[in-house]
């Protein structure tokens, strides 16, 4: 069966406010996660880009904003502006204290609400689970070795 959710969960050591910001802020978001840069409207229904030198340009709208424990968007595929049914999946960051560090949960939720044939909502699956871990471990890094 597909999952509908892809959930992953990190330890960073460094404060909340330093992992929020690698979130939230385009001049990070541009660093670790999109490799050519981002955009974001920080807000409940900006728009975010994420950009990639080999994989194009993501768009998403922002969902939930509450600084430093929570942010979300939603995910939008195939070219679309604005998130429809069948063309979108929810991401949502949460942040909880841990110490001197922060954890980080990740769920990407809504994955059998994508308008595809099931082989492709399994390819989809599998890059997206790939992708999640290689992304939070490039954030982890990239907060970790101070980038700010």
């Amino acid at each position: 069966m597909i999952p509908d959710r892809i959930e992953r969960e990190i330890r960073i050591a460094a404060s909340m406010e330093r992992v929020w910001s690698a979130l939230t802020e385009a001049k990070h978001l541009g660093t670790w996660f999109g490799d050519a840069g981002a955009t974001i409207d920080l807000r409940p229904g900006g728009a975010i880009t994420l950009t990639w030198e080999q994989n194009g340009t993501a768009r998403g709208r922002v969902e939930r904003v509450e600084p430093p424990t929570l942010f979300s968007f939603r995910w939008i595929r195939g070219g679309h502006e604005e998130p429809e049914p069948g063309n979108h999946t929810l991401v949502e960051f949460t942040l909880t204290p841990d110490g001197s560090g922060t954890v980080l949960r990740m769920v990407e939720s809504g994955i059998r609400g994508l308008e595809m044939a099931e082989a492709g909502l399994r390819e989809y699956v599998r890059g997206h689970e790939h992708g999640w871990t290689s992304e939070l471990g490039e954030l982890r890094e990239y907060v970790e070795k101070g980038s700010e």
